[in-house]
Parts: structure tokens; sequence; C-alpha cells
């Protein structure tokens, strides 16, 4: 048996292929929107790629599952379980097999066992697997998408949250307890395989590593080892991170089918007359992908920051709106990389890239000041002054700069309303990072005297001052 495992580190995402080498078939399990690392592999090592399947339908990515289809007629195994919300609506006409709880495909001489774990969401399954061309009658280990993961399970509040279906957090949660039992009646030495580790919002304590076995997570995974139904519902629903704007999008992105890419390529503008001609016209956000600190020292009004960092697919999720169309201020070199990044969260209305380069062209720039926390202390208390903490709210529960107000950096652009006008505004998140990001939104939005705290609350801390905990403080 072949086996070879892929991370999308902005997504924090795994996929994987599998394949029988006696046959030359494979399967790609929960693919990326982009398809080149399979294909590649798959030339490489003499695979055709018969085959895709995935967990569930995905809420924090687009699944290249269709791309798959499309491109080489792979042959889709889909879950049919749930309610009629949750069907995949794009199946007709391509090669599909709807499979249910217990319910058995092969590919090649490599058998895939479907087990029903929803909880995460309704129609969630995972696959056991044997490798029966290597002659084994045991099974050898078990994807689990979105339902086990490091140290951590999936959380059932995606639907109620980002989706907008309301009830579906308790009754998902109580759905995942049912499923953690199956689990912990498998066999203590098959490998987990999940979908994502440590950084994605489809949990709240994600480990690092990349697999596990059923019997580590019997012994190690918090959830794992609650017994009583009620206790494991209200603290599995507890402290879960808020999810993302962008989440809802994909669901019903990935129910009803992602968009074949055509790999057309996005036109490169580069210079600044080039440049302000995509911006003016109508419906077109500007999105600048330098990094903090030369965003501020000069760009163009208007534009947003959002640095090609980790942390880049996350938050333009956030940030950006589908039906806007996007110019992208970047290196050449990383413009590629960049339309990956959107695609992969189905962010394809990319009508160009322009040359940071063409900035200096301009007759004017904005700028904004970066400040320390010596600055921030000899302020925040003021009466003209509006500190704005825009971290998450359990970063803001477990501790914030007393007279600060939350307001998380993925809502901003809907409390610009809440802002005061007439003050200035210090932005701070944990580091600086986030509040790079907030910063520029507020600038762009016209709030004028703003500043940003570099190092944030951390150094905050560090600097010993004092740290309230309560309500938001208005």
């Amino acid at each position: 048996m072949f086996f070879r495992s892929y991370f999308d580190e902005k997504l924090a995402q795994y996929s994987y292929m599998v394949g029988c080498q006696k046959t030359g078939e494979a399967i790609v399990v929960d693919p990326a929107r982009d398809i080149t690392p399979y294909v590649e592999t798959a030339k490489k090592e003499g695979f055709h790629l018969t085959a895709a399947t995935e967990t569930h339908i995905h809420a924090d990515f687009v699944s290249g599952a269709r791309q798959l289809a499309h491109d080489h007629g792979s042959t889709l195994y889909v879950s049919d379980e749930g309610d009629e919300n949750w069907k995949y609506q794009y199946v007709d006409g391509l090669s599909a097999t709807l499979v249910k709880d217990g319910d058995v495909f092969t590919v090649g001489n490599i058998e895939f066992k479907v087990m029903h774990t929803p909880g995460h969401t309704p129609e969630s399954i995972s696959f056991i697997v044997t490798d029966k061309g290597g002659g084994s009658d045991v099974p050898m280990g078990i994807f689990t998408g979105d339902f086990v993961f490091v140290g951590d399970i999936g959380r059932p509040d995606l639907l109620e949250k980002a989706a907008g279906v309301k009830g579906t957090a308790d009754a998902g949660a109580l759905q995942m307890f049912d499923s953690v039992q199956r689990f912990k009646q498998l066999p203590d030495y098959l490998l987990v395989w999940p979908a994502h580790g440590a950084g994605s919002a489809c949990g709240k304590s994600l480990g690092a590593v990349p697999l596990s076995t059923v019997g580590y997570e019997k012994v190690n995974n918090w959830a794992l080892q609650i017994e009583d139904k009620e206790e494991f519902q209200k603290e599995l629903l507890k402290d879960q991170p808020e999810p993302p704007k962008y989440f809802a999008m994909m669901k019903t992105v990935n129910k009803v089918g992602p968009k074949v890419l055509t790999n057309e390529k996005v036109p490169y503008a580069e210079t600044y007359k080039e440049l302000q001609e995509l911006l003016n016209k109508d419906n077109t956000v500007g999105v600048d992908t330098r990094g903090g600190m030369e965003f501020a020292n000069g760009h163009i009004a208007g534009t947003i920051n959002l640095p090609f960092s980790k942390i880049f697919t996350n938050w333009a999720g956030w940030m950006l709106g589908y039906e806007q169309n996007l110019v992208l201020i970047a290196d050449k070199e990383q413009a590629k990389d960049i339309q990956l990044a959107l695609e992969s969260i189905g962010l394809d209305r990319i009508v160009a890239f322009a040359d940071p380069k063409a900035i200096s062209e301009a007759d004017e720039l904005e700028q904004y000041s970066n400040i320390d926390i010596e600055a921030l202390k000899a302020q925040y208390q003021h009466e003209d002054v509006y500190v704005v903490d825009i971290r998450q709210q359990a970063e803001w529960n477990a501790g914030h700069i007393p007279g600060a107000h939350h307001h998380m950096l993925g809502y901003l652009q809907d409390q610009l309303a809440d802002l005061p006008k007439d003050k200035k505004i210090i932005v701070h998140c944990q580091s600086g990072a986030r509040s790079a990001i907030g910063t520029s939104v507020l600038q762009a939005a016209g709030f004028k005297n703003i500043e940003n705290v570099v190092g944030g609350f951390a150094a905050w801390k560090i600097a010993g001052e004092e740290i309230t905990k309560g309500e938001n403080e208005s």
C-alpha cells in the first residue's frame, strides 16, 4: 500500500493519497482545492487517480473532489448520511457512489469501511482502512476527518454559529458523544489520520502531531475521558473559538459544488496608473499583502493590509467579501501562491495583481503610527483615547487592559458605527500582527487618528501592568 499525507499550513488541513501498488489505482481523501500535489505524486509514483472521497461537507476550505472528478474522471465516494439539508447536490453526471454506515468499497486491493460519525456535522463519516493487498485481515487505521483529532474532537457548533442552523449545537454535541463511544470500541492499534492539526478553527485544542492511534487518544484526548453525556455536551460547547465568517459560504459551496478551475492567468499591473484604474472600479477592494511595518510607512488610501503569512488565508476569509472584486498588491513571485490561498477558500474574484513598487509613484500615501507599550501606558486612560482590543473572546475573557473595548478583528467591519470618530483610536492584539490588519481596516473606513501597538497585550503583561477581567467595557 502506498500512503502519502499533505499539509496546508495556512488552513492547518491534512489530505491523503492512498494507492494500491498492485493495480496502480489511488484515492485522495479530503482533497484540497489545488489538486496539483496529488497529480504530481501520481505521475511520479505511477498511479491513476481513480477515486476521491471526503469525510463530510467541509466548512473551512473548498474541496478538490469535484475538480478530481472533472479533470481525471475520479469516482467520488461521498456521504449519504444526514438529513436532506446535507446531501451533495453536484454528483449527477459524475461517477459517484453515495455511502452509508457499514458500506465497504475498494480501491485496488485496499478496503475502505464506512463508519457514520455524526456530531461535527450530521453527514460526517470516517473510513477504516485495511490493506488487503498487503495480506492483512485487520485494519491499519482510520481517516477521522473532523471527528477525532490528535488531542481533541470536532466542534458541533459550526452549523449554528457559522451556517445559522438553530439548535444544532446541542444536538450535535450529544451525537458526538455517541460517536466517541463507538470510536472507543475500535482496536487500540489503529492509526488515526485526522483532517486538521493545530491552528484549525474546527476544534479548540488540536495537537500539532500529524497522526495518533485510537489507544493513545483513549488515554490522552480530553474528550474521551468524560463518561457523563451532559458533562460531555457542556465541556464540548464551552470556549469554542469564533468561527470565521467564510465558513457559512464554504458549507454552501461544497454542498452545491465548487466551481471547476480552468487556470486562467491573472493580469499583473506594473504601474501606479494601471493600479489606480483597477482600484477605481466599482465593487473593488485593494488588498496590500506587504508586511505590517512596510504598509504603515506608506500605502494607498482605502487599501487594507493582509500580510501574506501563515494567517493570511484565515483573515482573508474573515475580511473579504465573496461578492467583491479583488486587486492584490503583491510581489510577482508570490502572486501564484496568494491566488491558490484565496481560491482554497473560494475567493475566486481576483481581477489583478499589482507590483508593490508602483505604490512609490503615487503623489500621496497614507501612513499610521506604531507605538510601544510605554506610549500606550501614557495615553490609555485619557478621555480622548479609545483602546480597541481585537483579540478573540477567550483571550479577552482571560484578561485585558483596564478600560479597553473589545471588538474582535473578524467582526470589526460590522462594528464600525460603534467606534467614536472624535477620539484617538489605539488598536492592539496579542502581539501586533492582527492589530496591524485591524488598523488598516479602520483607516480604510475613514478613521484617521489611529495608532497600532507593537508587542500588543503580551508586552503589556511582560511589563507587569494591571490586567482586568469581566464584561466588555464601553
